[in-house]
């Protein structure tokens, strides 16, 4: 987990990974303790007041003050006394509470070097936009993406996925600790400039192991001739990782570059919120208008419609069709684009048209097997087959490919750990901020209620059924793609417990 970690006395506090160890060893302290002790240790010596501390453990919901009252008392209890006899959590009458221990902070727990892959491994970092033009910033973010889409099509190279890329958008990062953080020794970096029907491109190869400059070139040409210039970085990046010039096969590019610009903003807009999802609708549907030969859009609508199943809380049957339809509809322009072929696959999936939905996932990682996103949805899709260690292998390598990854991932390995019944392991990952406030509460609740933590479980329902009012378990049985009787009632079994509707 990113963020700080606090020690005082015996105690070090980790409240993005949900830990307390005293001298190593892990406390037994519930969620909501855990956060009151994280706002006290974090302004340790301040007074907070009763609001404030209800706030960070019952964020969004009003409880009776006891509730504090209660947890505070377990806390005291947990801590034991502090080195000077006294306690560790001072209350301030009719005000609140104030830490009066010294802590110290830490900073973020440092994470595992990954190990480099067993091939020539890289990372295409954000190209930079060195106009003066904000609105050119899509134009360098859509180079990166498909130098990322270009470069990954090979299957002598490891690339990281696009989400964990912009992770360093606009930072200013020394290059060897991003290399150590994604586990690749080769970083792509670059810088855009589009002006006047021309396109001015830096590119330059680094090997971030030992700081040396492999490949460098700056292309300036019209802006026609963008997708043949990003074909011949591609090109010359491989020759320089693999000792071989290969310009990439044929991809279907657009022709209307204002569609291909509708498609980069869309892209940002997918997984934000109902609202977002709308605008990227309404661009994605531009895109088609403006040029109907080009399957990115198709792809995307596709994915756009079932962000709206998610997002509305089941799919109805007008938008399973156009969905499939759309799908479809971008294989048969690019059957050679391994993204488009996952949707499909997805797809597939829920209409419970399984050989076909195999063969669609198969295709799509024997084209591109650095596609992140297909072992993700794969992952999924293996779990509620009931072959689980095979979904949690799909998730490692996802999480692999993209160790930034958009939040749907965190809810798929947390779905693929509760199926393995690593309940502490799923608790662990679906309370990570990425994923906490979507619907991979209903696992979370359910995981919990499984350890038998019925009053926790009983919460997380309660905010989850605030943003997906009308779930029943009834519904979701029925909707949901699985292959495996034992898995579908081991879910059931968990949702029953934790509270979830009929």
């Amino acid at each position: 987990m990113q963020g700080s970690r606090f020690a005082f006395g015996p105690f070090v506090l980790d409240p993005g990974a949900g830990t307390l160890l005293r001298d190593g060893e892990p406390v037994a302290v519930g969620h909501r303790g855990l956060k009151l002790l994280a706002a006290l240790v974090g302004r340790a010596g301040e007074i907070l007041s009763k609001a404030e501390l209800m706030d960070a453990a019952w964020s969004g919901r009003a409880v009776e003050e006891g509730n504090l009252t209660v947890q505070i008392a377990l806390l005291r209890k947990l801590l034991g006394p502090a080195a000077d006899g006294g306690e560790w959590i001072a209350t301030v009458p009719r005000v609140g509470y104030r830490f009066t221990g010294a802590s110290e902070q830490l900073g973020g727990a440092k994470r595992k070097p990954l190990p480099l892959p067993d091939k020539p491994s890289i990372a295409v970092l954000p190209f930079v936009n060195v106009s003066n033009d904000p609105e050119q910033e899509s134009f360098a973010d859509g180079l990166t993406e498909d130098l990322i889409n270009d470069l990954s099509r090979d299957s002598g190279l490891f690339v990281i996925a696009r989400n964990s890329v912009f992770a360093y958008k606009g930072k200013a990062t020394d290059v060897r600790e991003i290399a150590e953080d994604l586990g690749v020794r080769f970083l792509l970096e670059g810088s855009a400039r589009r002006a006047a029907g021309r396109v001015r491109i830096n590119a330059q190869l680094v090997d971030a192991v030992n700081g040396d400059h492999l490949w460098a070139e700056r292309f300036d040409r019209s802006l026609d001739d963008i997708f043949a210039v990003q074909d011949e970085v591609t090109g010359k990046i491989v020759e320089a990782l693999l000792g071989r010039l290969r310009m990439p096969p044929p991809r279907n590019r657009p022709k209307n570059l204002e569609a291909y610009e509708l498609c980069v903003r869309a892209r940002k807009l997918m997984d934000d919120s109902p609202q977002t999802a709308q605008e990227a609708h309404l661009m994605l549907t531009r895109a088609i208008s403006l040029d109907p030969g080009y399957a990115e859009p198709y792809r995307w609508l596709a994915m756009n419609y079932w962000m709206g199943w998610v997002h509305s809380g089941g799919p109805t049957a007008a938008n399973r069709s156009a969905a499939l339809e759309l799908a479809r509809k971008a294989v048969a322009i690019d059957p050679n684009d391994a993204g488009c072929r996952w949707v499909l696959a997805y797809l597939l999936a829920y209409e419970r048209s399984f050989a076909e939905a195999d063969v669609e996932f198969a295709k799509a990682v024997e084209l591109d097997a650095n596609e992140a996103d297909a072992w993700a949805a794969l992952s999924d899709i293996a779990v509620l087959a009931g072959r689980v260690e095979e979904g949690l292998e799909h998730s490692r390598k996802a999480f692999r490919l993209n160790p930034h990854p958009p939040n749907w991932y965190y809810l798929t390995l947390g779905q693929a750990q509760y199926a393995a019944g690593d309940y502490d392991a799923a608790v662990e990952t679906l309370r990570r901020d990425e994923t906490y406030r979507t619907s991979s509460r209903r696992f979370l609740a359910a995981s919990l209620a499984q350890m038998g933590r019925i009053e926790e479980a009983r919460e997380e329902v309660q905010l989850f059924l605030v943003a997906n009012p009308h779930f029943t378990i009834r519904h979701w049985a029925a909707t949901e793609p699985f292959r495996d009787a034992a898995t579908l009632e081991h879910f059931v079994d968990g949702y029953r417990k934790a509270g979830l509707p009929e």
